[in-house]
């Protein structure tokens, strides 16, 4: 990313287009200055007078003409979100006049803000660390209730507290490593090689912890995929149409309507899912109903549940256990994420949990909407929220998984070179390489690159 950090920025903090009030925010060495030049205030002090955390009142005036009434509210460094001086304008929220106040800032020495340009200036600053920066992405971009408590929590250094804890402790013994080199001839040990094996096993179980919990972060973040598959006319798109309380997908009698899937969005107990209708799997020569039907073979494989609903009235355990085999084919672990449902439960006279008392199923009927709380309640015990109750650090990144991963191959290099006798020059280039590994992912360890790239990813005006 390539700008001057001494110029001033500015850009719409709001959502664009027009709405009861917007914000433009300014920051940078200039900015009170700035201010001062198309602000108008109506009491005495002008915004460069003003006190830190302070709101002034007055107008936004260009060549002698009131563009609007606003409100200007003053940020004095280091105490701003950017740690530069910083002013936020709220003003009526039509398009003209943002337009018209961003044009005359522009006009006065302010320049537009890149996307992410902002936080950067806050991890530039250090008013955050790089995983906080990434947090506060996260944060807007939530969806759900689990996100925004995931997001929250890193924002505010809870992640980083552990890092900053792990990497402290490999500091200190990687000091006496490096205090070692320095009385090489005198061959005297500083560092405890048992006391350091314990503390590498210890940062590896923590990391190891970390690394398990991305599987629920990633769910957490991007959705929890749920594939509906069954034979044509098992209720796949009316079951879909229960679970969404909507008329999503098209339902008829006629087997084989659904040929391509149809997927929608809600929130179930905080955490989002993306539910998946797919085609009815059946043998076909139709050339497009075939497509449909890899195409759910492919949805299921990729899903993090899939739901296979069949016909209560019509099959019996044997049909059933056919099924799950032919599944089993295309996805071998697909046991550990199959939900039976028996759909059409209403339409029979027997006992559908005896009928199928060899599976743990779950009675419903999708018309008549009918277990579908059971339904959702077998749902959320799929997705372990146990971590989210005790607050304890999800990781939703893939950028900080990889660094972790990779500082637990390199404190592994240690071990094994305790384990060889190796000399402490070879050990400490691996215990620098851990160091800066965990480094990556706060941001003690940057390179321009990696920055333009995470920081590009935010929206303008953050």
């Amino acid at each position: 990313m390539n700008f001057s950090p001494d110029d001033t920025i500015m850009a719409l903090a709001t959502a664009s287009g027009a709405g009861a009030i917007a914000v433009i925010r300014i920051s940078g060495k200039d900015a009170f200055a700035i201010a001062d030049k198309v602000f108008r205030p109506k009491g005495k002090k002008k915004v460069s007078e003003a006190d830190s955390h302070t709101i002034l009142f007055g107008e936004i005036m260009d060549s002698g003409a009131i563009v609007d009434e606003v409100l200007v509210s003053v940020f004095r460094n280091p105490k701003s979100f950017t740690g530069e001086d910083s002013v936020e304008i709220s003003c009526h929220g039509s398009t003209f006049i943002q337009k018209r106040i961003l044009n005359l800032l522009s006009a006065n020495g302010c320049r537009m803000a890149k996307p992410g340009e902002y936080s950067m200036r806050a991890f530039l600053n250090k008013k955050m660390d790089l995983s906080q920066a990434e947090a506060v992405a996260d944060l807007i971009a939530s969806s759900s209730e689990a996100a925004h408590k995931v997001a929250m929590h890193q924002m505010r250094g809870g992640f980083s507290s552990e890092l900053k804890v792990l990497r402290e402790e490999l500091v200190h013994f990687a000091s006496l490593i490096e205090l070692e080199l320095d009385f090489a001839e005198e061959d005297v040990e500083f560092a405890d090689r048992s006391e350091m094996k314990t503390l590498i096993n210890r940062i590896n179980t923590k990391i190891d912890q970390l690394i398990g919990s991305f599987e629920l972060g990633n769910v957490i973040k991007e959705g929890f995929q749920v594939a509906i598959i069954g034979e044509p006319n098992a209720g796949k798109s009316t079951l879909l149409n229960a679970l969404l309380n909507e008329e999503r997908a098209i339902v008829s009698d006629i087997a084989g309507t659904t040929r391509d899937t149809v997927e929608d969005e809600m929130v179930i107990d905080g955490i989002r899912y993306r539910f998946i209708d797919t085609a009815g799997i059946r043998k076909t020569d139709d050339t497009i109903e075939s497509l449909g039907i890899e195409r759910t073979m492919q949805k299921a494989e990729q899903a993090d549940v899939v739901l296979l609903l069949f016909d209560a009235s019509t099959y019996d355990s044997d049909r059933l256990k056919s099924e799950i085999r032919n599944l089993e084919i295309r996805k071998k672990d697909i046991a550990k994420t199959l939900i039976l449902v028996a759909n059409k439960s209403d339409k029979t006279d027997e006992n559908v949990e005896e009928k199928f008392s060899e599976f743990d199923i779950i009675p419903i009927s999708a018309k008549e909407k009918t277990g579908i709380t059971e339904l959702t309640q077998q749902l959320t015990d799929f997705v372990n929220l146990s971590a989210l109750e005790e607050d304890q650090t999800i990781v939703t990144n893939t950028r900080h998984i990889e660094a972790l991963r990779n500082a637990k191959n390199s404190l592994i290099e240690v071990l094994n070179g305790f384990d060889n006798q190796m000399s402490g020059d070879f050990v400490a280039i691996d215990i620098r390489k851990a160091l800066f590994h965990l480094g990556e992912i706060t941001g003690e360890i940057t390179t321009d690159d990696l920055l333009g790239n995470i920081f590009s990813k935010f929206c303008i005006g953050k």
